[in-house]
Protein backbone atom coordinates (compact mmCIF):
# COMPACT_ATOMS: atom_id res chain seq x y z
CA UNK A 1 0.00 0.00 0.00
CA UNK A 2 1.09 3.34 -1.50
CA UNK A 3 1.23 6.49 1.33
CA UNK A 4 0.91 9.42 -0.58
CA UNK A 5 2.07 12.71 1.00
CA UNK A 6 -0.50 15.71 0.54
CA UNK A 7 0.81 18.98 -0.96
CA UNK A 8 -2.55 21.91 -1.04
CA UNK A 9 -1.76 24.55 -3.21
CA UNK A 10 -3.33 27.60 -2.11
CA UNK A 11 -1.80 31.28 -2.93
CA UNK A 12 1.42 29.84 -4.34
CA UNK A 13 1.31 27.97 -0.37
CA UNK A 14 1.58 24.37 0.85
CA UNK A 15 -1.75 24.24 2.63
CA UNK A 16 -4.13 22.51 4.65
CA UNK A 17 -7.87 22.57 4.73
CA UNK A 18 -10.18 22.11 7.47
CA UNK A 19 -13.30 19.99 6.19
CA UNK A 20 -12.69 21.81 2.51
CA UNK A 21 -13.22 25.24 3.73
CA UNK A 22 -10.92 27.64 2.09
CA UNK A 23 -10.96 30.63 4.58
CA UNK A 24 -9.98 27.53 7.55
CA UNK A 25 -6.60 26.98 5.51
CA UNK A 26 -3.11 26.42 7.62
CA UNK A 27 0.04 27.47 5.74
CA UNK A 28 2.55 24.99 6.87
CA UNK A 29 5.32 26.08 4.03
CA UNK A 30 5.42 29.04 1.59
CA UNK A 31 7.71 27.23 -0.22
CA UNK A 32 6.24 24.24 -1.55
CA UNK A 33 8.93 22.72 -3.59
CA UNK A 34 10.77 22.68 -0.56
CA UNK A 35 8.20 20.32 1.29
CA UNK A 36 8.11 18.05 -1.78
CA UNK A 37 11.89 17.70 -1.37
CA UNK A 38 11.37 16.83 2.30
CA UNK A 39 9.12 14.45 1.47
CA UNK A 40 11.32 12.66 -0.97
CA UNK A 41 13.99 12.86 1.54
CA UNK A 42 12.00 10.88 4.15
CA UNK A 43 11.50 7.96 1.61
CA UNK A 44 7.78 8.64 0.19
CA UNK A 45 7.80 7.23 -3.53
CA UNK A 46 4.69 9.36 -4.57
CA UNK A 47 3.44 12.89 -4.32
CA UNK A 48 -0.11 14.30 -4.36
CA UNK A 49 -0.57 17.43 -5.17
CA UNK A 50 -4.05 19.72 -5.10
CA UNK A 51 -4.32 22.71 -6.59
CA UNK A 52 -7.18 24.40 -4.62
CA UNK A 53 -7.54 27.63 -6.27
CA UNK A 54 -7.64 25.64 -9.37
CA UNK A 55 -10.36 23.27 -7.89
CA UNK A 56 -12.71 26.45 -7.26
CA UNK A 57 -11.50 28.42 -10.66
CA UNK A 58 -11.93 25.55 -12.95
CA UNK A 59 -8.87 25.97 -14.45
CA UNK A 60 -4.99 25.47 -13.32
CA UNK A 61 -3.96 28.30 -10.91
CA UNK A 62 -0.80 27.49 -9.28
CA UNK A 63 0.83 26.08 -12.25
CA UNK A 64 4.16 27.88 -10.98
CA UNK A 65 4.21 26.39 -7.45
CA UNK A 66 3.37 22.76 -9.42
CA UNK A 67 6.43 23.23 -12.06
CA UNK A 68 9.16 24.22 -9.46
CA UNK A 69 8.19 20.90 -7.42
CA UNK A 70 8.66 19.13 -11.06
CA UNK A 71 11.65 20.49 -11.79
CA UNK A 72 13.52 19.66 -7.97
CA UNK A 73 11.87 16.64 -6.94
CA UNK A 74 12.11 13.18 -9.55
CA UNK A 75 9.45 10.99 -7.69
CA UNK A 76 5.74 10.10 -9.73
CA UNK A 77 3.39 13.49 -9.00
CA UNK A 78 -0.59 12.65 -9.22
CA UNK A 79 -2.10 16.40 -9.19
CA UNK A 80 -6.16 17.69 -9.26
CA UNK A 81 -7.53 20.45 -8.89
CA UNK A 82 -9.18 22.54 -12.00
CA UNK A 83 -8.37 20.34 -15.05
CA UNK A 84 -11.64 19.86 -16.64
CA UNK A 85 -11.15 19.04 -20.34
CA UNK A 86 -8.34 17.25 -22.67
CA UNK A 87 -5.62 19.98 -23.19
CA UNK A 88 -5.50 20.90 -19.46
CA UNK A 89 -4.88 16.85 -19.23
CA UNK A 90 -2.50 16.88 -22.28
CA UNK A 91 -0.50 19.88 -20.54
CA UNK A 92 0.06 19.16 -17.15
CA UNK A 93 1.30 15.22 -18.32
CA UNK A 94 3.46 17.10 -21.20
CA UNK A 95 5.31 19.26 -18.30
CA UNK A 96 6.02 16.06 -16.36
CA UNK A 97 2.86 15.32 -14.07
CA UNK A 98 2.28 11.31 -13.67
CA UNK A 99 -1.15 11.21 -13.02
CA UNK A 100 -4.06 13.48 -13.41
CA UNK A 101 -6.80 13.16 -11.21
CA UNK A 102 -10.29 14.44 -12.24
CA UNK A 103 -12.94 15.09 -10.09
CA UNK A 104 -15.85 17.56 -11.15
CA UNK A 105 -15.46 16.25 -14.61
CA UNK A 106 -15.82 12.96 -14.01
CA UNK A 107 -20.05 13.55 -12.27
CA UNK A 108 -20.46 16.25 -15.24
CA UNK A 109 -19.16 14.98 -18.33
CA UNK A 110 -17.80 11.25 -17.67
CA UNK A 111 -17.54 10.79 -21.33
CA UNK A 112 -14.52 12.86 -21.16
CA UNK A 113 -12.49 10.61 -18.31
CA UNK A 114 -13.10 7.98 -20.81
CA UNK A 115 -11.73 9.79 -23.65
CA UNK A 116 -9.00 10.68 -21.47
CA UNK A 117 -8.27 6.69 -20.65
CA UNK A 118 -7.95 5.79 -24.32
CA UNK A 119 -5.55 9.36 -24.99
CA UNK A 120 -3.77 8.94 -22.00
CA UNK A 121 -3.58 5.11 -20.86
CA UNK A 122 -3.01 4.40 -17.17
CA UNK A 123 -2.68 8.77 -16.36
CA UNK A 124 -6.09 9.29 -15.21
CA UNK A 125 -6.93 8.89 -11.89
CA UNK A 126 -11.00 9.79 -10.71
CA UNK A 127 -11.40 11.68 -7.60
CA UNK A 128 -14.63 11.12 -5.58
CA UNK A 129 -15.26 13.39 -3.28
CA UNK A 130 -17.97 12.38 -0.68
CA UNK A 131 -20.43 14.77 2.02
CA UNK A 132 -23.00 12.42 4.03
CA UNK A 133 -22.11 9.93 1.14
CA UNK A 134 -23.25 11.92 -1.79
CA UNK A 135 -20.74 12.99 -4.27
CA UNK A 136 -19.32 16.95 -3.60
CA UNK A 137 -18.10 18.81 -6.93
CA UNK A 138 -16.40 22.35 -7.70
CA UNK A 139 -13.61 22.35 -5.28
CA UNK A 140 -16.17 20.62 -2.51
CA UNK A 141 -18.63 23.77 -2.47
CA UNK A 142 -21.75 21.98 -4.27
CA UNK A 143 -22.86 18.71 -3.24
CA UNK A 144 -24.61 16.71 -5.85
CA UNK A 145 -27.31 14.12 -6.30
CA UNK A 146 -25.26 11.30 -7.12
CA UNK A 147 -24.18 8.88 -4.46
CA UNK A 148 -20.03 7.75 -4.43
CA UNK A 149 -20.91 4.15 -5.82
CA UNK A 150 -23.33 5.01 -8.76
CA UNK A 151 -20.28 7.46 -9.91
CA UNK A 152 -17.53 5.05 -9.42
CA UNK A 153 -19.29 2.20 -11.25
CA UNK A 154 -19.31 4.69 -14.48
CA UNK A 155 -15.37 4.11 -14.46
CA UNK A 156 -15.16 0.87 -14.15
CA UNK A 157 -14.52 -0.36 -17.64
CA UNK A 158 -12.27 2.34 -19.50
CA UNK A 159 -9.27 2.26 -17.66
CA UNK A 160 -9.52 4.15 -14.44
CA UNK A 161 -5.46 4.37 -12.39
CA UNK A 162 -7.23 4.57 -9.56
CA UNK A 163 -10.44 6.17 -7.51
CA UNK A 164 -9.04 8.31 -4.55
CA UNK A 165 -12.37 8.28 -1.93
CA UNK A 166 -12.30 11.60 0.35
CA UNK A 167 -14.54 11.52 3.09
CA UNK A 168 -15.11 15.62 3.33
CA UNK A 169 -16.31 15.43 6.47
CA UNK A 170 -12.94 13.83 8.09
CA UNK A 171 -10.34 15.78 5.82
CA UNK A 172 -8.26 17.97 7.95
CA UNK A 173 -10.39 17.33 11.07
CA UNK A 174 -8.20 14.81 12.41
CA UNK A 175 -11.07 12.17 13.69
CA UNK A 176 -9.48 9.16 11.68
CA UNK A 177 -9.76 7.70 8.22
CA UNK A 178 -13.52 6.51 7.10
CA UNK A 179 -12.56 2.59 7.12
CA UNK A 180 -15.79 1.22 6.56
CA UNK A 181 -16.86 3.78 3.88
CA UNK A 182 -13.22 2.84 2.31
CA UNK A 183 -13.44 -0.60 2.28
CA UNK A 184 -17.35 -1.27 1.02
CA UNK A 185 -16.21 0.96 -1.98
CA UNK A 186 -13.39 -1.01 -2.68
CA UNK A 187 -15.00 -4.25 -2.31
CA UNK A 188 -17.90 -3.25 -5.43
CA UNK A 189 -15.20 -1.95 -7.61
CA UNK A 190 -12.32 -3.67 -9.56
CA UNK A 191 -10.53 -0.29 -9.99
CA UNK A 192 -7.90 0.46 -7.36
CA UNK A 193 -9.23 2.55 -4.53
CA UNK A 194 -6.78 4.90 -2.91
CA UNK A 195 -8.24 6.17 0.99
CA UNK A 196 -7.90 9.82 1.75
CA UNK A 197 -9.70 12.37 4.42
CA UNK A 198 -8.76 12.08 8.10
CA UNK A 199 -5.90 10.20 8.08
CA UNK A 200 -4.18 11.36 11.94
CA UNK A 201 -2.42 8.26 13.07
CA UNK A 202 -0.72 4.86 12.60
CA UNK A 203 -3.52 3.03 13.48
CA UNK A 204 -5.83 4.52 11.04
CA UNK A 205 -2.85 3.14 8.64
CA UNK A 206 -2.96 -0.11 10.03
CA UNK A 207 -6.60 -0.08 9.97
CA UNK A 208 -6.40 0.68 6.36
CA UNK A 209 -3.86 -2.38 5.91
CA UNK A 210 -6.40 -4.68 7.51
CA UNK A 211 -8.56 -4.43 4.62
CA UNK A 212 -6.19 -3.35 1.79
CA UNK A 213 -7.60 -7.01 0.19
CA UNK A 214 -10.77 -4.97 -0.99
CA UNK A 215 -9.01 -3.28 -3.09
CA UNK A 216 -7.60 -0.29 -1.35
CA UNK A 217 -3.65 0.33 -3.21
CA UNK A 218 -2.84 3.81 -1.64
CA UNK A 219 -3.84 5.81 1.48
CA UNK A 220 -3.33 10.24 1.30
CA UNK A 221 -2.28 12.07 4.50
CA UNK A 222 -1.45 15.72 5.08
CA UNK A 223 -2.07 17.97 8.25
CA UNK A 224 -0.72 14.41 10.12
CA UNK A 225 2.43 14.62 8.39
CA UNK A 226 3.52 18.13 8.56
CA UNK A 227 2.28 18.43 12.61
CA UNK A 228 4.23 15.01 13.22
CA UNK A 229 1.55 12.49 14.53
CA UNK A 230 2.53 10.41 12.18
CA UNK A 231 5.92 9.15 11.58
CA UNK A 232 7.06 8.44 8.34
CA UNK A 233 10.26 5.44 8.44
CA UNK A 234 7.11 3.85 10.72
CA UNK A 235 3.92 4.51 8.40
CA UNK A 236 6.09 3.58 5.60
CA UNK A 237 7.07 -0.02 7.02
CA UNK A 238 3.80 -0.64 8.29
CA UNK A 239 2.23 -0.31 4.65
CA UNK A 240 4.50 -2.50 3.25
CA UNK A 241 4.01 -4.84 5.95
CA UNK A 242 7.70 -4.84 7.27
Amino acid sequence: MILFPAIDLKDGNAVRLLRGEMEQATIFNTDPAAQAESFAAQGYEWLHLVDLNGAFAGRPVNGEAVDAILSRVKLPVQLGGGIRDLATIEGWLARGVTRVILGTVALKDPALVKEACKAFPDQVVVGIDARDGYVAVEGWAERSDMRVLDLALKFEDCGVAAIIYTDINRDGAMGGVNVESTADLASHLTTPVIASGGVSSLADLAALKKVEDTGIVGVISGRALYDGRIDPAAALALLRGE
